[in-house]
């Protein structure tokens, strides 16, 4: 499942989970969706810096074990730079020793140092987000009584009321469909209700960042949406900032500035979108559907940000833990046309609702032809060959003592001196270390193929 959760609504993500959850099948699972994650997962692969580390529990234990390892990383780094510092110290005051060993020790000096230079290429850019509030609107930001909307016999809000102040966070949630995007229009004044009426506040500067990208030219290049107006640089909260700097800000390389939007994948697209609508002080700010394609550390780095936004905002998301850590208030609709505001996030809404979307939709499999009644299987053999009778008894102490040489050679590489001290020791422990690990997950899989047929054969008998 590589992103299942991106543009299903809350009810579809919850029926996902419990059909992954009731499943005896294998499942692997690319996802930002934090929420999704801790409920079906026990076992994560972090791919971070080139590298693919394992970690034997669900996402619940992830954020613990990822802040862990860089700790760890970051001082193996500051240990390298010290141990840098130090042989460059040596090497400038001319040491008259044997001149083999002098060659030996700038081998050394220049494997660090090229260690370091690989350490630096594999960190990955850092965003570097800003969000700042325009003027200061009206207290009042909307105000609307008893607002409805349909669309020929379709009802999308029935009679609806609320008050948004400034410095509200209102998340609006419900099925796809539901009117989600219509009440937001509702809401600032760009949609006019069949009745009802809508009172917006003064001073106000609305920012607007659609799911479907549509704002975005594909044809424009990454410079041209960033400077709109031409030349190279950009106003960003107020101040020119050159294009290529800013861009960078955002992870983009300097070869995409001149690409056009088409060619950037879901996750740049929506970057780009952030770039641009952050780039201008707004004291409203409108996210549609905002987390998807993103990366966990932009996320991440996007709630802090708007956390501590002064403005006003409101949500559509059908992210449930970017809802709960955002959130001051929610509005559900439930698709027939109600609309109810709840204070809080989504787990909120749910405590105070409950039933209120009338239970998440069921997945049904489709009903299969009858198969035809199946040929009588011809006898099969009552245990397994002498071959694979070795071959489980090689697997079982392959099995049995796999664990223990791992186990010895991450003892090793956890000696944070180890690559200062022994860089060649270092990637030998490493390289044995990984081979260990996949002959060991190898191992495993044959060993419960052959396990299986031997039980099915000894049932059989």
């Amino acid at each position: 499942l590589d992103e299942p959760t991106n543009h299903l609504d809350i009810l579809a993500i919850a029926v996902l989970e419990a059909e992954v959850a009731a499943t005896r099948a294998a499942v692997l699972i690319v996802s930002h969706d934090r929420a999704f994650l801790q409920r079906v997962t026990k076992r994560c692969f972090w791919l971070e810096h080139r590298k693919v580390r394992r970690l034997d529990q669900g996402f619940a234990a992830f954020d613990a074990w990822a802040e862990k390892i860089e700790a760890q990383e970051a001082e193996e780094a500051r240990r390298l730079a010290v141990t840098i510092k130090q042989e460059m110290h040596w090497l400038a005051r001319g040491v008259t020793a044997r001149r083999t060993r002098n060659e030996g020790r700038l081998r050394r000096l220049n494997a660090m140092r090229e260690a370091k230079a690989q350490w630096m290429r594999d960190q990955r850019g850092q965003l570097n987000m800003g969000l700042a509030s325009s003027g200061v609107s009206g207290q009042r930001v909307a105000e609307v009584k008893g607002i409805t909307k349909s669309f020929g016999d379709r009802v999308i809000l029935k009679p609806f009321s609320t008050r948004i102040v400034r410095g509200d966070r209102i998340a609006i949630v419900g099925p796809n469909g539901a009117g989600k995007t219509t009440l937001v229009k509702l809401l600032l004044g760009e949609l006019a209700p069949d009745a009802g009426e809508v009172k917006l506040g003064t001073n106000l500067e609305v920012t607007y960042i659609d799911q479907s990208r549509a704002a975005l030219d594909p044809d424009m290049t990454l410079k041209d949406v960033l400077t709109p107006g031409g030349g190279d640089q950009v106003m960003v909260r107020g101040r020119p900032m050159h294009y290529a700097g800013y861009a960078k800000d955002f992870l983009f390389r300097e070869s995409q500035l001149r690409q056009p939007v088409r060619t950037l994948s879901g996750g740049e697209r929506n970057r780009l979108l952030l770039a641009r609508a952050l780039a201008n002080p707004a004291n409203v700010m409108v996210l549609d559907e905002p987390t998807n394609d993103l990366d966990m550390d932009t996320l991440d780095l996007l709630e802090d940000l708007l956390a501590d936004y002064e403005g006003t905002l409101i949500l559509v998301s059908h992210d449930r833990d970017f809802v709960d850590r955002l959130a001051t208030s929610t509005i559900g609709l439930d698709g027939t046309g109600r609309a109810v505001e709840t204070p809080g996030g989504w787990q909120d809404f749910l405590s105070q609702n409950p039933g209120f979307f009338g239970g998440p939709p069921k997945l049904t499999a489709p009903r299969a032809a009858p198969a035809p009644k199946p040929a009588p299987p011809p006898k099969a053999a009552a245990k397994l060959s002498y071959k694979d009778q070795r071959r489980l008894a090689e697997l079982d102490a392959l099995v049995h003592d796999l664990p223990g040489k791992i186990a010895t050679l991450e003892a090793a590489l956890a000696d944070p001196d180890l690559f200062a001290r022994d860089p060649a020791g270092f990637d030998r422990f490493t390289r044995a270390l990984e081979a260990a690990r996949a002959q060991l997950a190898a191992a495993e899989e044959e060993w419960l193929a052959l396990e299986e047929r031997r039980e099915a054969l000894e049932a059989g008998r």
